[in-house]
Parts: structure tokens; C-alpha cells; sequence
């Protein structure tokens, strides 16, 4: 090398901090993330939400008064769907069953509009919304397959195959039946009364309709357990094993 040569020094590179930068992304992904994780969740939410509504429990508004004291109208109560597939139904359950045939008027859902109605059946096929009961009725089983059971006896008890019993559930004034009847419950079925006596339209009044006035069991859409709304009358529903206790097997 002469002195005429020139001296070059090799440069640095330049720190990644000095790399021109493009715009940044990193608000849009997160944005982005947070509205699929949303999505991810509300979805899991909704599929929960139906799989117990389908399988363990269900929410059912009470729209008449047949079941008073135990009911009234507007509670809100959660059915077991345990029952009939896993568990037995029992003397003295209360059941939710789908109408046998005629036992219920044409049912017309109030109309709120195409988006709300749609709203309300989503909701409710998820099992946010309770169920209505237009197609459905709850009451108390009385007899079961092959039991006989006939009103009244001399102290105006119901007999069931025999053996008189003391309603501890029906509603205070209330009278076991105003009206006679003499039945034996075929099998596959049930015989059902509401709690409040005088004005449930229930087994007693529906021999003319398909099945008898009976019950099939695989109509029930399970046994009602705890009353949730409103809170001033949440409840637990236990079934009034005592009053049957003496009941001799048909």
C-alpha cells in the first residue's frame, strides 16, 4: 500500500433498533385476538349451556295456578332431565310432560317481532331463556303403572291400591277430588293431578283425549326439584316420600 492508497474501515452493521421500521401491527392483531378468544368463549358458553339444558337441567315457567301453594304462577323452576333416563319417576314427583293430546288449548307464542322472536327461540334452545309451557304441563304423579287408584273413601281420601292416603301437599282448602273416579293406570303410564284441586285439568278430566287421561312415561321431560325465581319463594322440592310410604305394590 503508498501513501496515495486510502484508508477505508469497515462499518458497523446497523443495531436492529436502526433498521427502518414498517407500520406497526401489533394493535390490530391484538384486537383481533381478543374478538376470537371473545368468540371462543361465547360459543363454549352456548354449547354448555344447551348440553345441560339437554342432558341434566332445564328451566320451566309456571303459567297457571294448578299446582298452588307448591306453585304459583310466574316461578321459574329447574326440571332434572335425569328423569326418566337415568333415574325411576316416583309416587308424589312433580313432573314436566309434554301434552299427551288435547289436555292444552292452541298455544300461540307472543309475537315480538321477527328478530326478537328469533332471539327468544335461540336463547331458549340454549337453555338461557326457561322453556315455555305451551306445549308442556307439570303436575304430581299419583298412580303409577298398575296401581289402582280411586276417590274417595268414607273420610274423602284418595285410595291407591287400597290404601288410603294423606295429601300433605295439596292446597290448604282444597279437597282430594270433588269428583269420583275408579282407575287403573295401564302400563307405560301415569295418573297426574295438580296440587290445587279445584281447578286443575289434569288426569281426571281427560279420558276422552288420546291415552286416557294417562301419561306416558316417555312424555315426562323430567321431575321439577328447586323453584330458582322469584327468590322470595326459591325452594327445594323434595319428594313427599312419607305420604306413600304404606302404598302396597299393585
Amino acid at each position: 500500500m503508498t501513501e496515495s492508497d486510502p484508508v477505508t474501515h469497515p462499518q458497523p452493521a446497523p443495531e436492529p433498533a436502526d433498521l427502518p421500521q414498517g407500520p406497526s401491527r401489533g394493535p390490530a392483531r391484538r384486537g383481533t385476538g381478543l374478538l376470537r378468544e371473545t368468540a371462543i368463549i361465547v360459543i363454549s358458553a352456548l354449547v354448555l349451556s344447551w348440553l345441560i339444558k339437554s342432558l341434566l337441567v332445564q328451566a320451566f315457567f309456571i303459567p297457571s295456578g294448578s299446582m298452588r301453594d307448591t306453585l304459583e304462577e310466574g316461578d321459574r323452576v329447574m326440571v332434572s332431565r335425569l328423569v326418566p333416563n337415568v333415574f325411576d319417576v316416583h309416587r308424589g314427583d312433580i313432573v314436566v310432560f309434554k301434552d299427551p293430546g288435547g289436555w292444552l288449548p292452541p298455544y300461540e307464542p307472543p309475537d315480538q317481532g321477527p328478530v326478537g322472536n328469533a332471539v327468544r327461540h335461540a336463547l331458549t334452545f340454549v337453555g338461557l331463556l326457561p322453556q315455555d309451557t305451551g306445549e308442556h304441563l307439570i303436575k304430581r304423579v299419583i298412580g303409577m303403572e298398575g296401581d289402582h287408584v280411586v276417590c274417595c273413601d268414607a273420610e274423602g281420601r284418595i285410595e291407591i291400591n287400597g290404601e288410603p292416603i294423606d295429601e300433605t301437599y295439596i292446597r290448604p282448602g282444597s279437597i282430594p277430588s270433588q269428583t269420583p273416579f275408579d282407575r287403573t293406570v295401564p302400563p307405560g303410564m301415569l295418573f297426574v293431578m295438580g296440587d290445587n284441586r279445584q281447578d286443575s285439568q289434569d288426569s281426571r278430566y281427560n279420558e276422552s283425549k288420546p291415552g286416557g287421561g294417562f301419561v306416558p312415561v316417555s312424555n315426562v321431560v323430567g321431575t321439577a326439584f328447586a323453584t330458582v325465581w322469584p327468590f322470595d319463594r326459591a325452594t327445594w322440592h323434595r319428594n313427599p316420600g312419607s305420604v306413600f310410604v304404606e302404598v302396597p305394590q299393585p
